[in-house]
């Protein structure tokens, strides 16, 4: 199938408009569903041509103004349309394949029950797959939907429902016309779903989920509604602009791909966020922030669209700003910023560090293929980072003067970079080229290093191939009695070139711990004077503020990541420091990232006793008499997930000395399952057994990882088999095979399959969907096989011309983690 290129698609928005689309979708049969669209729009030139996309199984029939079109002409993806009227209707009639890869309109039969459920995925081009369509973002229309669904289900769309028509076993549903959408975020749900409906501020409200998830969802509905009702009231606030699309439904779907997906009127969310065990503090404040943040688009994206994909990061950057900023202010969850530079800039550090990394806002993106490599750590933590420095910069009323102007002038369109610029320009009084020329359309990271020699005087020292303006803070914290860290002087410091003196700290008395980068302002990796990095053992348990702390943390594990400190200094910080962390983030995120710096980074032995050290931590946070339920439930999961005592496991499962205050409930059950698996310690029977005990979807993942992470050859054959060749699995049970297969414990048994990975993923990655393509490439890579022999297979391959765009993304960033995991290991 031909991908758009952003030239075709200029092209066509200029010979066409787009005036309606109705969608008539029959969802009665299980092998497939009928289609029949008709399309109304308008040509520039009369006698042009263009083309629609559609991916049917078959293509009934295509009429232009009248005229047959012949069903052979389509080509792949592609039907042409030629001699163009002024106005034009198109109708096309055809059978379409469910999806098992949430791409399309994907089908899920639950294992609790047999329920069946369906959720349409049009993003990126996927509306296709459900409907003949103009793919693309800027041919934005009105839309009527209209379903045929057994009698009995509840269908969704991203219109009100304006009636529903029952005719024995089927019920046809008709819904209002919508708003102009663009086709990427068009949606519909059908099945026996759950619903909880609510209102508030004259916006009905409704959460949707699957029967057998009911209990879960209607214990949390409450807390889901006011998360919404919070988030609306201050992004009214906020904007200057009410909510434009009618209802605001979220509905919690089986084995979506992403975290969810802003379809205006109707948010997709993966169900995983419909809790059935016990969860932490930061998991309820993940959750509040994908609410935010899919509510952030319904301005950022819906009501105002990018006109191509190179102007993502106007849709994602701004969606991670909006909706990490709405939670902290709107909600109970006050230290979101804390996770945000804990997780999300590290995840925007490693990316834009990498040799695939690209500007925010690219000046082109050749096609949409090459679109969906870019929904990455850069569009979201690092454009939301420059975001935050623009606020500081021109202040937050002109900024946001700015944006309500914007929303104003393009409502319902299409806008580009130059679009917003102009009008925070217009609000700021500023220009906004040059801030716009190293911030967006230039790649790289910047390191800030602090200079503070024992002479006295302190710097700043920017490195990196594009240096920037930067708006940091210096926190100047002294080690009282007790071991509390005291802030002594704030200060702020505008940092340009290659070195910025501090002459505000030239006559300060040394500080205990000079924390660069105070309060995480900018994007930038930070690396702290000597003296101040050889206190942080000591002062960072008595650091009050989270957000402080989880810089000192976020500097420690990139500079352990860039192979500047050994992993033992980072090991060394958790056994010191970790003990006395509150926040639940940074237990949750410094274990996790520390136990993945230590898996790839030190040799087999080395790892045995450094995971032996964090283990010992894990202990005392769980057994501490003041931990919360949240920080002991955190530390529980990583004791499990880095023991290697099979008898203590096995009791777990059994009820035999479980720490206090904790509860083996289904999700930690099946985690100490998969861990005795990778051990050795459990057989194919057991994991059954388990099964048999939660026959849900949830269960299905879990045992499918529990089998293929056992270090059997058997097992091991089995998985891969799946990964390269499986194409009825769903997408979420290919990934648990993927997430099995390679285990840190298990080089040599692996060995075998890392040649296989670079001979046979190209092959996979051609036959499957784009999004599944670049799940299964990263789950599988061989990223414990730490050899130059790897790194050699990975440059073979990648001199091929043929690659999916996404497998040579995912082969290049984890060849450069191998090469670092390597010169770490050289250390």
């Amino acid at each position: 199938m031909r991908s758009l290129t952003q030239q075709e698609a200029t092209d066509r928005a200029a010979a066409i408009t787009v005036e309606s689309y109705t969608i008539d979708l029959d969802v009665t049969t299980d092998d497939h569903f009928r289609s029949t669209t008709t399309v109304r729009f308008r040509a520039t030139e009369p006698g042009s041509s263009t083309f629609a996309e559609v991916k049917p199984v078959r293509l009934h029939a295509a009429t232009l103004n009248g005229a047959t079109l012949d069903p052979a002409t389509l080509d792949g993806n592609r039907l042409a349309l030629a001699d163009l009227r002024a106005d034009n209707v198109l109708t096309v009639e055809a059978d379409m394949a469910y999806s098992n890869s949430s791409e399309g309109l994907h089908r899920f039969v639950d294992p609790a029950d047999g329920g069946v459920y369906l959720h349409a995925t049009s993003f990126l081009d996927e509306a296709q797959r459900i409907f003949a369509c103009f793919d693309q973002t800027d041919l934005k229309a009105p839309v009527n939907m209209r379903v045929t669904a057994p009698t009995g289900w509840t269908v969704a769309a991203n219109a009100a429902v304006a009636s529903s028509t029952p005719k024995g076993a089927t019920t046809t549903w008709e819904f209002a016309t919508s708003e102009p959408l663009a086709t990427y975020f068009v949606t519909v749900i059908a099945g026996p779903y759950h619903v909880v409906r609510s209102a508030h501020d004259g916006i009905p409200l409704a959460l949707y989920c699957k029967a057998s998830s009911a209990e879960h969802l209607d214990k949390d509905a409450e807390e889901i509604f006011e998360i919404t009702r919070q988030c609306l009231d201050k992004f009214h606030e906020l904007f200057g602009y009410r909510y434009p699309f009618g209802k605001y439904e979220q509905a919690f779907v089986p084995e979506f791909n992403a975290g969810a997906m802003e379809n205006p009127g109707l948010v997709v969310i993966r169900d995983e966020y419909v809790f059935r065990s016990a969860v932490t503090d930061s998991e309820r404040e993940l959750r509040a922030i994908t609410i935010a943040h899919e509510m952030a688009h319904m301005w950022f994206g819906d009501l105002v669209t990018m006109r191509w994909w190179d102007d993502l990061w106007l849709n994602e950057s701004f969606a991670e700003y909006m909706g990490i900023r709405v939670t902290a202010e709107a909600t109970r969850f006050r230290t979101a910023w804390t996770s945000f530079g804990m997780r999300r800039k590290a995840w925007g550090y490693e990316t834009d560090q990498r040799p695939s990394t690209h500007p925010v806002a690219p000046t082109s993106v050749p096609n949409s293929a090459d679109a969906l490599v870019n929904f990455d750590g850069i569009s979201y933590a690092k454009g939301a980072s420059a975001l935050r420095q623009l606020v500081a910069w021109v202040g937050d009323e002109a900024f946001l003067a700015g944006i309500r102007a914007h929303f104003q002038t393009h409502a319902f369109g299409n806008a580009t970079l130059a679009d917003l610029l102009a009008a925070l320009t217009s609000a700021s009084g500023r220009d906004l080229s040059a801030w716009a020329a190293v911030w967006l359309r230039e790649a790289g990271v910047n390191t800030l290093r602090v200079s503070a020699p024992a002479g006295g005087g302190v710097a700043v020292l920017q490195s990196g191939d594009v240096l920037r303006p930067h708006r940091v803070a210096f926190g100047l914290y002294d080690r009282g009695e007790g071991g509390a860290a005291t802030l002594r002087r704030r200060v702020e410091v505008d940092v340009a070139g290659p070195r910025t003196e501090v002459p505000e700290l030239r006559d300060e008395p040394a500080a205990d711990l000079l924390l660069l980068n105070d309060g995480d302002l900018t994007f930038a990796k930070v690396r702290l004077d000597e003296t101040s990095a050889a206190a942080v053992p000591a002062v960072l348990p008595g650091l009050r503020d989270p957000l402080s702390r989880a810089v000192v943390w976020t500097s420690m594990i990139d500079a352990v990541r860039d192979a500047e400190r050994p992993v033992t200094d980072l090991v060394d910080l958790l056994v010191a420091a970790l003990p006395a962390e509150s926040e639940v983030i940074v237990v949750q995120d410094a274990l996790l990232q520390g136990r993945a710096l230590i898996n790839r980074y030190l040799p087999p032995a080395e790892r045995v006793a450094a995971m032996a050290r964090v283990a010992s931590v894990c202990e005392e946070l769980v057994a501490a008499p003041d931990a919360d339920a949240s920080r002991r439930l955190a530390a529980m999961r990583s004791l499990v997930d880095s023991s290697v005592d099979e008898m203590r496991l096995l009791g777990w499962l059994d009820g035999a000395g479980v720490p206090d205050a904790i509860e083996v409930d289904r999700e930690l059950r099946w985690r100490i399952v998969l861990r005795l698996a990778v051990l050795g310690a459990i057989d194919v029977d057991r994991i059954a057994a388990e099964l048999d005990a939660d026959r849900s979807a949830t269960g299905a993942e879990w045992a499918a990882r529990a089998r293929a992470a056992r270090p059997d050859p058997a097992a091991k054959a089995v998985a891969w088999h799946a990964v390269i060749n499986d194409d009825q699995l769903s997408n979420r049970l290919l990934e648990a095979n993927g997430r099995g297969l390679f285990q840190p414990e298990q080089v040599e048994l692996t060995a075998p399959y890392v040649e296989r990975y670079f001979l046979e993923m190209p092959g996979a990655a051609m036959r499957r969907t784009p999004y599944a393509a670049e799940r299964l490439s990263d789950l599988t890579f061989p990223r414990y096989a730490v050899e130059a022999r790897t790194r050699e297979l990975a440059a073979k391959m990648l001199t091929r011309d043929d690659l999916p765009p996404a497998l040579r993304r995912i082969v290049i960033d984890n060849d450069d983690d191998l090469r670092l995991a390597l010169a770490a290991r050289a250390r």
